[in-house]
């Protein structure tokens, strides 16, 4: 193959293979993946589960994610599920509605199952006042086990323009220990181009404040991609995020351009983006430059310090993925709360519904707010754990999955070993006697590997659902 380098020997970027591979598909935050969820789907069948769950394992530990929809201004890139407002009373509005799921879910959880996760996302879940994020979290602590002891990993997502001096100090005194930035880019007149000005004093402030509050990982958002960037000035950008902020974690974002999905993006000129080659130089320059600065590539865009608890579990083995993105718990069942939140119990997933009317008249009318969902099936589950270890090791060994589920893992996945056979040729994998393991080259391209396996691909659900691979 031609046009190949080697940033380290940990990945590599191969832009022929990059093009090839360059097709729509799941990012794998679950599988079966959202688009396949049921509707309707009832709430009856969330509560048989959490009440097995209670049965047979009472102190199983739990993962809150909690979803605030509103932004003040309007970033044009933006693909969130949010409502832009100027309005702060809809947030005291939507606080009452929210408090009342916490209420019914925390009945059903309850109080003997310690919350190991909590994770505020949004929107810009700083839209509420630091009163309302103390309520919040005084409401939490009521209805669920909150762990007071500080090995919690309780996180939030921050817009700096929406933080002033004080609140990063605040909220870690509330019992917040990780934080998230959206930082984009630092130039000016990308920045201007997106509709988000956010001067670099401003990052460091908060960067700052949240290291002298004590909070244990500080994360960093960047995207690619966007208009006026190039691969010099996305490359500036990043090196000076580096010397200055010096994060414990990045997440870099590749831009998706789809103003017929996201009206925001309507306000994008699609001749200011950079060109398809352009951005593929971004990629990968970034990946070098991260990888010469000692930065761990974890997979799927983001990149974490040796010592952070991302790297560690990844050298573990222990690294799951789930609809919060990479974590450290996988023994946790996931409970989404808010408008548009997924949950991931047991066996069973569930979305609440996706519009803040629709969660409004659900929560005033006494109805669980779920609208879809989905119980896993045998086959789920077992294809379910052979996408994890690839997207979290970037390696399989068929004979654990074989004891794990009693199959013969060759007969079972005869096609998809099959199918694989093209990408081992091109250099994507290694096909051991009885083990997949991802190369260097593999790894940027995980979601092709991973769709091999991906029964829905093939039968009712199309890849147009999806984002491009890469």
């Amino acid at each position: 193959m031609t046009n190949l380098t080697t940033p380290s020997p940990s990945v590599a970027v191969n832009r022929e293979l990059i093009a090839k591979y360059d097709v729509s598909g799941p990012r794998y935050t679950s599988y079966p993946t959202a688009p396949n969820f049921c509707e309707p789907f009832s709430s009856d069948e969330m509560e048989r589960e959490v009440v097995a769950i209670r049965a047979e394992s009472p102190q199983r530990p739990v993962s809150l994610y909690l979803h605030v929809p509103f932004c003040d201004t309007v970033c044009f890139y933006c693909a969130c599920n949010k409502l832009v407002t100027k309005d702060r009373n809809q947030a005291a509005i939507y606080l009452e509605l929210l408090f009342q799921e916490i209420e019914a879910v925390g009945r059903s959880v309850t109080r003997a199952r310690p919350v190991k996760q909590i994770h505020l996302g949004g929107g810009t879940p700083t839209f509420l006042s630091l009163e309302q994020l103390e309520a919040l979290f005084t409401k939490l602590r009521q209805c669920f086990f909150v762990m007071e002891d500080g090995s919690g990993e309780y996180g939030i997502e921050i817009d700096p323009r929406e933080a002033p001096p004080g609140s990063i100090t605040r909220l870690g005194s509330m019992g917040f220990n990780r934080i998230s930035f959206g930082v984009q880019d630092t130039n000016p007149q990308v920045q201007k181009a997106v509709n988000r000005i956010q001067p670099m004093d401003l990052n460091r402030q908060v960067v700052e404040e949240a290291r002298t509050a004590g909070f244990h990982s500080i994360n960093l958002d960047l995207i690619y991609g966007l208009p006026l960037q190039t691969r010099e000035s996305f490359g500036n950008s990043l090196i000076e995020v580096l010397d200055t902020l010096d994060p414990d974690r990045l997440a870099i974002f590749n831009y998706a351009h789809l103003p017929h999905f996201f009206t925001p993006q309507r306000r994008i000129h699609a001749e200011d983006l950079p060109s398809a080659a352009e951005k593929l130089a971004i990629m990968e320059a970034t990946i070098r430059l991260l990888l010469q600065r000692g930065y761990v590539y974890i997979g799927m865009d983001h990149f974490a310090k040796p010592d952070n608890e991302l790297a560690i579990a990844q050298a573990e083995g222990t690294l799951h993925r789930n609809f919060q993105g990479y974590t450290t718990h996988a023994q946790c069942d996931l409970f989404g709360l808010g408008v548009s939140s997924i949950s991931q119990v047991g066996e069973v997933f569930t979305q609440n519904q996706k519009t803040l009317e629709s969660y409004r008249d659900a929560i005033l009318q006494g109805r669980s707010p779920i609208f879809r969902g989905l119980r896993r099936n045998r086959d789920d589950q077992i294809r379910h754990a052979v996408i994890t270890r690839l997207i979290c090791r970037f390696a399989l060994d068929f004979a654990e999955i074989a004891t794990l589920f009693a199959i013969d893992f060759e007969e079972y996945f005869n096609n998809e070993l099959l199918a694989l056979q093209p990408l081992a040729a091109d250099g994507l994998i290694d096909m051991g006697h009885r083990s997949i393991s991802v190369t260097p080259v593999g790894k940027l391209m995980i979601r092709n590997i991973c769709m091999i396996f991906d029964r829905y691909l093939t039968s009712n659900t199309t890849k147009k659902s999806f984002s491009k691979t890469l």
